[in-house]
Parts: C-alpha cells; sequence; structure tokens
C-alpha cells in the first residue's frame, strides 16, 4: 500500500513538473498572459491599443457586441462607454475578460524651456566634516555629537535654523558660555536629537563645530508640462541630490526662473555633456517649489512661460505607459538662448508600467544636428519633453555614460501623478 501511494505521489509530481515547464509554451496559456486585465484610455484616441493577436481570436463588447479584429479596437465607439468589459475567446472558449475604461481626453501644455532652480534646504545641510584646532589637539565637535553628512539640522537650543547665518551666533555664544548646544537633525524620516559642544580654534581664534554646512542649491533643467486648469507644472524628471553628499535635497522652499543657454559642453563616451546657462536673475519668479521626488520637482507657476510659436504652445494630449510605442519620436529642449526646439529621436523601449517607476522609457538621440551641437542627451536637458504621435509620452531623465547618445525617460502619466494631478478624477471619466 506504501508503495502505491509512493508511486502516486512521484507519478503526481511528475505530472506537475512536466504540465509548469510545457504551459508557458502552451499556446492558449500564452494568449492569457499578453492580454492585459485592464485597458485605460481617453476618448479621443484613434484606437484601443490591443495585444497584437492571431485573427482567430474574438472579442466581444459586453456594450457593443463583437468585434471583428482584435488586433485594435477600431470599431470600437469610444464616445459611448465609460465602462465596458472585453471578452476574449478562442474557438468560441472565453480565454480572458478585459475591464475597459474610457476617460476624457487629457490635454497639458509642452514645456521645453530651460529653467533656473533654485532650492533652499530643510533647515541647513551637513556636507561635511573638518578638524579644529584646539590646545588639547585636533577634534570634529561635529562627529563626536554623531551629526553625520546628509544630515538636516533643524533646530538649535529651540531656534529654529533656516540659514547659515543663523548657527554661527549661536555656537559662538554656547562656546563662550561653555554650553553644549541642544541640536535637532533630521536624518531620512527620523528626528533626532543630541548635543554639541563647541571647541576653541587656536588658528582662526573662534569657536567652532567641525561641521560644513549648506542652506541652498542651484542648477539648471528642462520644464516638462504646465497644467493651464491648476496652474501647476512638472520639470526635471528625476530627484535633485547634493553634489557632496550624493542624497536627495530636502527643500524648504524654492523657485525657478528663466534661463538662457550660452554654451554647451559635448557629452563623450564616459563623460556627459552639459549645458552652461545664464539665470534672468532681474526677471520675476516663474513660480515655487514645493517637491523634490524621484519624478522630479514640483510647483506652481506665478508667470506665462516664454513660448515659441506652432503647435507647441497649445495644449496636447498624453499617452499612458500602455500607449508608447517604439519607434520616431521628438523631444523639445533648448541648446541656444531661450529658442525651444524640437529634435528627432529613437524610443529604443517602453516599459508597460502599471504603477510609479522611474526609468521606463530608453531612447536613442536620431538628429544629427543635436548629435553634432551636444554630443546627445547632455545635463541640464533633463525634463524635456518626449512627443510621440502628437502626444506628450513622458521626459528625458538620465544619460548612458558609456553612450551620451542614449539615455532614460520616465512616462508622463507618473509626473502628473506626483504634481497631485488626477488624470482619472471623475469628472474627467465618460459616463456610462
Amino acid at each position: 500500500m506504501l508503495v502505491k501511494e509512493s508511486f502516486f505521489r512521484k507519478a503526481i509530481g511528475l505530472i506537475l513538473l512536466v504540465t509548469l515547464f510545457v504551459l508557458p509554451w502552451y499556446s492558449p496559456f500564452q494568449i492569457y498572459l499578453s492580454i492585459p486585465s485592464e485597458i485605460k484610455t481617453f476618448s479621443q484616441s484613434d484606437t484601443v491599443d490591443l495585444p497584437k493577436l492571431s485573427d482567430d481570436i474574438a472579442v466581444t463588447s459586453m456594450k457593443q457586441g463583437k468585434i471583428q479584429h482584435a488586433t485594435d479596437l477600431s470599431e470600437y465607439s469610444l464616445e459611448e462607454s465609460g465602462n465596458d468589459e472585453l471578452t476574449y475567446t478562442v474557438a468560441n472558449f472565453p480565454v480572458k475578460k478585459v475591464n475597459l475604461e474610457v476617460y476624457d481626453d487629457f490635454r497639458i501644455i509642452p514645456g521645453g524651456q530651460s529653467i533656473g532652480i533654485n532650492l533652499h534646504t530643510q533647515g541647513v545641510l551637513v556636507v561635511g566634516h573638518h578638524l579644529v584646532s584646539t590646545d588639547e589637539g585636533t577634534i570634529s565637535p561635529g562627529e563626536e555629537a554623531n551629526i553625520q553628512i546628509g544630515d538636516n539640522i533643524l533646530s538649535i537650543n529651540d531656534t529654529a535654523i533656516t540659514k547659515m547665518e543663523e548657527v554661527a551666533p549661536l555656537v559662538i555664544e554656547a562656546g563662550k558660555n561653555q554650553d553644549p548646544l541642544e541640536v535637532k537633525i533630521k536624518r531620512g524620516n527620523e528626528e533626532i536629537s543630541t548635543q554639541l559642544q563647541p571647541a576653541y580654534d587656536i588658528k582662526e581664534k573662534d569657536y567652532r563645530i567641525g561641521l560644513y554646512i549648506r542652506d541652498s542649491a542651484a542648477g539648471i533643467g528642462t520644464m516638462t508640462f504646465f497644467d493651464p486648469n491648476t496652474k501647476k507644472y512638472g520639470a526635471l524628471g528625476h530627484i535633485i541630490s547634493d553634489m557632496d553628499t550624493r542624497k536627495p535635497v530636502e527643500i524648504n522652499n524654492g523657485s525657478i526662473v528663466r534661463s538662457q543657454i550660452t554654451d554647451i559642453k559635448k557629452g563623450e563616451h564616459g563623460l556627459p555633456g552639459e549645458k552652461k546657462a545664464d539665470f534672468i536673475i532681474d526677471d520675476v519668479q516663474l513660480g515655487d517649489i514645493t517637491k523634490n521626488s524621484p519624478f522630479g520637482i514640483f510647483g506652481t507657476l506665478k508667470e506665462a512661460l516664454v513660448k515659441g510659436n506652432g503647435k507647441w504652445s497649445k495644449p496636447m494630449p498624453i499617452a499612458l505607459p500602455s500607449q508608447v510605442k517604439e519607434g520616431p519620436a521628438q523631444i523639445l529642449t533648448v541648446i541656444n538662448g531661450e529658442e525651444i526646439e524640437a529634435f528627432d529621436v529613437k524610443i529604443v523601449n517602453s516599459i508597460n508600467q502599471s504603477a510609479p517607476a522611474t526609468k521606463g522609457i530608453i531612447l536613442e538621440i536620431t538628429d544629427q544636428r543635436l548629435l553634432e551641437e551636444t554630443g546627445g542627451i547632455v545635463q541640464g536637458m533633463s525634463g524635456s519633453p518626449i512627443i510621440q504621435n502628437d502626444k506628450i509620452i513622458g521626459a528625458v531623465t538620465h544619460v548612458f555614460v558609456n553612450d551620451p547618445t542614449s539615455g532614460y525617460g520616465v512616462h508622463i502619466e507618473w509626473m502628473l501623478d506626483e504634481a497631485g494631478i488626477d488624470i482619472y478624477k471623475q469628472e474627467n471619466k465618460k459616463a456610462s
């Protein structure tokens, strides 16, 4: 009896093993995996893009009946639906059901402008340690207090710190009185309290804490989009990190201003290039910066953007990750002064991301003039909007160090989501 049970267990195990090996090669199973469980699109789309399946696969709409061709929904009337259910069948056998959601067309104005970025950190940022020369030798009070590079000093002796200039008077007073400073720091998401004893520097003839600090950061980038309804904008497409600590800058506030490209250092193999620009400091602020995230910087515009003539000045529809295709596209960016120009690129790969994630697009610069001027993707080009089939699909974010002609992009949906713009809000959804 035990022998039979052992035989049956082994037989069942072998059958399961063979099934698991064969199943991925089984055509209906492949079809099942290739069909998404949910499709979202906009009412002004020409078609609803579906997996390229064979003609013997039928698609039936709960509302509109049988659809003859399963390769797209060109026969599907998008104006008539909000929610629908599509059923895929093979030889009259149901394979998979798909939820279809159609929303009102959503449009934003593409960017491309070069912008100057000014960030003010939350508190003051610790960017390094240094030694203080005392009668007893060299010490670093900051290190002894376990204050680390990348920490933000929020307050000293219950006094909120917002600028570097506010630190020195407190240090000198505490040093003269031989009192420790009660320091509150932020490290990641954690707030920590510590005591910091200033030391008298016999070389500098003053009290020091052995810390290098900074309260601001500046740079250039490219505007990605502007929403004329909410006045919100998105730019850069990636987080701003401190050049010394290599950690994200936690901002208290910030602003963007106009900038003019004055020169370009071409990118080369292993050496990224960069745009060089002048801030137009006499100009009013274009807007504020309220968020510095992995998807870019975001805020609200106060002044109208400088735009050229033509279709780039008008609101354009967006494309979802599932609608981005491999093939020709364009980017909008500035390589001279403030003139926004369109340059040809190729979408090499696009990941159909169902949740926010960076680096969803791989693109290659194909425009000969841009290659001659910049060598490819350079610093300062981050945030340049990517246009495909007259839709905004994303933004340039990173360059491949070993190949400046290629780089990454982020899907526009995730930047809009990070900006607090809900493209799926109820008023945008077609009535069922």
